[in-house]
């Protein structure tokens, strides 16, 4: 299976999720009581672009690659202190969703970031720099 280069695929991803979330109505996901700030959300959603260029490149096993990407990103939400039992990153990922143009806004920093990192580095950079 052939993959497309990060950013082409980043912008694939961030498109499709737009044509979603325009079919939505926006009384559908009211604004969660914990919403990740948009800030946040960037930073969040570069990290996990990352981890999964950076596990696709592993050419692991579908299903063990699928285990290290959830492990991962269990800890990266952990580390920014988002509870996986509450998933307010997906509530909160549904909220931006619906209302196109917040999900707009933060799809533009994160590919735009991840095009600037990918340049700066030559190739995907790896997600935990700390």
């Amino acid at each position: 299976m052939k993959l497309l280069p990060a950013p082409y695929l980043l912008r694939t991803l961030a498109a499709g999720l737009l044509l979603t979330a325009s079919c939505a109505r926006p009384e559908e996901a009211p604004k969660p009581a914990n919403l990740v700030p948009k800030d946040q959300m960037v930073s969040i959603l570069i990290r996990l672009h990352l981890l999964e260029a950076r596990i696709e490149a592993s050419r692991l096993a579908p299903d063990s690659a699928r285990s290290l990407f959830l492990a991962q990103q269990r800890d990266l939400l952990w580390q920014r202190h988002i509870s996986e039992q509450d998933s307010s990153f997906e509530r909160s990922y549904r909220y931006y969703a619906v209302h196109g143009k917040d999900l707009d806004e933060i799809y533009t920093v994160v590919v735009d970031s991840l095009d600037k990192l990918t340049k700066r580095f030559g190739t995907t950079p790896t997600p935990f720099h700390h």
